[in-house]
């Protein structure tokens, strides 16, 4: 425990979006837009690297330098796991959402399952009454996607470090409720569910796993919340809390205009949820 709570800070850089709100708690800011975007291409080229080697995406899905671009990407919080050269070797993104939110908000709308006839009317329930329960909490709603480990990480603590730092991250946002599209390749979903994810449920009954062709791999979509992870993990949670505000924090500048910077039309880019990728077995 102490080994792992004493490598966080070398090991995990936040971007934040711009104009998120950051806790004073967080002692190393920088607002830095072209440091920002930087890291965050090199996150997309190592994340496009991983999905491309894993058949989760095509070439003609990549920019040409190799990145695998979403929207989301641009409102989103990053983790980032930094080996000692300055390589991105995992991550995963954090949708922070307040105010009003809605399921056609959401990447998941996008998935295999909200596209077929008998389960898509479900999971637009089923996630509508999660984003109630959110407002009625005075909590945000979130959406987790895109873990990728590279392989040689796979089998060590970085996926899992992740994992919980999303936790910790949101309780340091304010709590959240929300849901995340995990993949059974690499066991990644069994993983999350055993860190505090559970089954999405409409009437009682669990949404079923599903194949996604887009990404050639079994999936589901899970939920969870912020102020409950799993009892066997709580004491981690709360350890990679604290050790957050080591961490550096790099902000995207904002524009004139308050938006986030307009992007090619000639960029690949997708709506549709990241699968969960390379999470330790």
């Amino acid at each position: 425990m102490h080994r792992f709570g004493d490598r966080i800070r070398d090991e995990l850089v936040l971007l934040a979006p711009a104009g998120s709100f950051i806790p004073e708690s967080f002692k190393r800011r920088y607002v830095d837009g072209n440091r920002y975007a930087r890291w965050l291409n090199e996150m997309q080229r190592v994340r496009g690297s991983i999905y491309l080697a894993e058949g989760a995406v095509l070439d003609s899905q990549l920019t040409a330098d190799g990145r695998h671009v979403q929207h989301s990407d641009y409102d989103s919080w990053h983790l980032l796991a930094v080996a000692g050269n300055g390589e991105v070797q995992g991550c995963a993104r954090y949708r922070h959402l307040t105010g009003r939110v809605g399921f056609d908000d959401l990447g998941v709308r996008e998935s295999w399952l909200a596209r077929c006839d008998r389960w898509g009317p479900p999971l637009r329930a089923a996630v509508e009454s999660e984003i109630v329960r959110a407002r009625q909490r005075g909590k945000a709603f979130s959406e987790v996607g895109g873990w990728a480990i590279a392989p040689e990480k796979r089998f060590t603590t970085e996926a899992l470090r992740i994992a919980m730092a999303t936790y910790s991250l949101a309780q340091m946002l304010g709590g959240c409720v929300g849901i995340t599209t995990a993949t059974e390749r690499h066991r990644s979903s069994s993983m999350l569910r055993r860190i505090g994810g559970r089954s999405l449920e409409h009437d009682g009954a669990a949404l079923p796993p599903y194949y996604d062709p887009q990404y050639r791999c079994r999936m589901e979509v899970l939920q969870f919340d912020s102020s409950a992870p799993d009892a066997s993990c709580r004491t981690w949670v709360e350890q990679i809390c604290r050790q957050l505000i080591e961490v550096s924090v790099v902000v995207a500048r904002e524009s004139a205009e308050g938006h986030r910077p307009q992007l090619p039309e000639s960029m690949p880019m997708t709506w549709s949820p990241l699968p969960q990728l390379g999470l330790v077995a």
